[in-house]
């Protein structure tokens, strides 16, 4: 398993590379950051996850900071970022959207009572809305819709990395036991002597 993982994973040198991680310098040379340990691989999964979730960008600089501070596995901690991409992230958004609403109470238009838009708008009378004009628009659809998102994202990455750290423990924990439960058996089998 430990095989599998190292090759999907990028390696040492080219995280050291990364334009985006450079800033992190000798910090990276740290061995508990490459180490593929239980804690290590579940703290990096769950501090991408939530990372990945959380925030729209500069997650992988973010959570690479995080693996660092907290000793994480650092290769799973960029790489698990990943769960939000150019193919998820409209789901993903619009969930924690609609969560946000849910957990808000808000059923369908903002506490005030007005219906949320589904698109900043600008007055039918204007032909060519100006860069104002749209800015403002724009702005006043964000802080419509900015607060059932951003609890709705901070919940999923809450639940998000708690979840994965769990569960990889727990996966992992249970490898193990079976890798071992299969060796003890085998040793523990008669030979077959002609």
């Amino acid at each position: 398993m430990k095989q599998r993982l190292r090759q999907w994973l990028p390696s040492p040198e080219s995280v050291r590379s990364n334009r985006w991680l450079r800033w992190l310098g000798p910090a990276l040379h740290h061995p508990h950051l490459w180490h593929f340990s239980r804690k290590g691989i579940a703290l990096g999964l769950a501090l991408g996850i939530f990372f990945g979730l959380l925030i729209p960008v500069a997650q992988i600089p973010l959570s690479a900071a995080a693996a660092v501070i907290l000793r994480a596995n650092l290769p799973m901690a960029v790489t698990s970022t990943l769960v939000t991409n150019p193919v998820t992230f409209g789901p993903v958004y619009y969930a924690a959207y609609k969560t946000g609403q849910f957990v808000l109470g808000i059923d369908g238009g903002s506490p005030s009572g007005k219906a949320l838009e589904t698109a900043p708008s600008v007055p039918l009378d204007v032909v060519e809305p100006t860069w104002g004009e749209r800015l403002a628009a724009a702005w006043d659809w964000t802080t419509n819709a900015g607060k059932p998102l951003v609890v709705g994202l901070a919940l999923f990455a809450c639940v998000g990395g708690l979840t994965t750290y769990v569960l990889t423990s727990f996966v992992w924990i249970w490898y193990i036991r079976r890798s071992r439960n299969r060796r003890l058996l085998e040793r523990l089998r008669p030979t077959d002597r002609q």
